[in-house]
């Protein structure tokens, strides 16, 4: 009797890709796949896939290495909970880019083989996603370094510092509520569709962060996610007191150094935040938080100057502590417990954002087990 197999993903506009991925699966046994709702999918990517699940359930159900095809019942990135229960497979496969701690666990609590793949494109065709099959957008997405909250006035007002970012390519369509500015990110799109137009940076992030921003709005968004997107490669951003625009903006461009962070950097997939979620309930901003947090980006942002990793990793988790120090609620036990996992094969870590979950990212010199790789955007010809 053949094992069971189960596959769990979105599947929208089915591509080479995917078939590649669902010919590897079915090698381990016959193949169950669950695909995530419309509702499932707009909740995690913002917006509603191009084929509904009964199309993509259809095409998925007609391919010769598929045994069934079930829309989950659930939601969240564990929204086949239900299924499993159902169909008691032997096997559970992912692809590299949709493993994640929590999907580890839950196989590892029942008894399931968990089995990462690799992305490889079949024979000669090309690496597809559904990204880049949809119209192409070259808005990227951001991440915060070190530093994160010190653009808000009610942190900046104790002690003025840096927040460290970096510009990231639109490699893989990162989740909402992750950390990434995926909500400026939307609002990016909203104003220029499809690129970052030419001109001068600081004026265009200017009219983003507004845009964002308007009168009356009663939680500013801080101003790193708009400078962030906008700007390409690495910047240093630095907030005196009580402002929500840095009064300096410092970029690095030279390859040796983005280069250096994108062979150190790996990201894990968490949840995303919860919708009621409240970072901002009990916090504890003083003035010795906010120069700890402070006095740590410096470090950061020193160290990735020199190369140097150790102190890179080290500044990394200081910048991290500072956060949960003023913000408790970014980290909950959850996330703590997957930090602990990887404690020992990482340098550093931090949360993608300020505002907890998302993706976790690792320092380390040496390849991390089915973690992300980013790609940072490089400076453009009509910067």
């Amino acid at each position: 009797m053949n094992k069971k197999v189960f596959v769990s993903g979105c599947f929208d506009m089915l591509h080479s890709g995917h078939v590649a991925f669902l010919e590897a699966a079915s090698q381990f046994g016959d193949l169950y796949v669950g695909i995530g709702s419309d509702d499932t999918v707009f909740n995690l990517k913002g917006r509603y896939p191009i084929n509904n699940q009964d199309e993509r359930k259809y095409m998925i159900e007609a391919l010769k290495c598929v045994t069934k095809c079930i829309v989950n019942k659930g939601s969240g990135l564990l929204d086949f909970t239900y299924e499993l229960e159902m169909i008691k497979p032997d096997v559970f496969v992912v692809n590299e880019d949709g493993s994640s701690p929590a999907k580890e666990e839950l196989m590892k609590k029942l008894s399931i083989e968990y089995i990462v793949l690799e992305r490889i494109p079949h024979a000669n065709l090309p690496r597809r996603s559904t990204t880049s099959l949809r119209k192409e957008c070259n808005i990227p997405y951001r991440i915060d370094l070190a530093g994160g909250w010190l653009d808000q006035p009610y942190v900046n007002e104790y002690f003025p510092g840096s927040v460290i970012t970096i510009s990231i390519e639109p490699t893989i369509e990162f989740n909402e509520r992750s950390g990434m500015a995926t909500s400026t990110r939307r609002n990016a799109i909203k104003l220029w569709q499809t690129d970052i137009p030419a001109g001068n940076k600081q004026e265009l992030a200017k009219v983003l962060f507004s845009y964002e921003n308007p009168p009356g709005t009663k939680y500013v968004s801080g101003s790193q996610d708009a400078i962030g997107i906008v700007f390409p490669g690495l910047n240093k951003l630095y907030y005196p007191n009580k402002e929500y625009w840095p009064s300096e903006i410092i970029p690095i461009n030279e390859e040796p150094v983005l280069s250096w962070l994108e062979n150190n950097l790996y990201l894990v997939t968490l949840e995303p935040r919860e919708m009621k979620y409240n970072v901002l309930d009990n916090t504890n901003i003083n003035l010795e938080n906010a120069k700890a947090l402070a006095d740590a980006a410096d470090k950061c942002w020193n160290s990735i100057l020199n190369c140097d990793i150790k102190n890179f990793g080290m500044a990394f988790r200081e910048s991290f502590e500072a956060q949960i120090k003023m913000f408790p609620n970014m980290a909950d036990q959850t996330i703590l417990n997957t930090i602990e996992k990887y404690k020992s094969s990482a340098l550093g870590w931090k949360l993608s954002g300020a505002g907890g979950g998302g993706y976790l990212i690792l320092v380390s010199d040496k390849p991390v087990q089915a973690a992300i790789k980013i790609k940072i955007r490089r400076k453009s010809i009509l910067s």
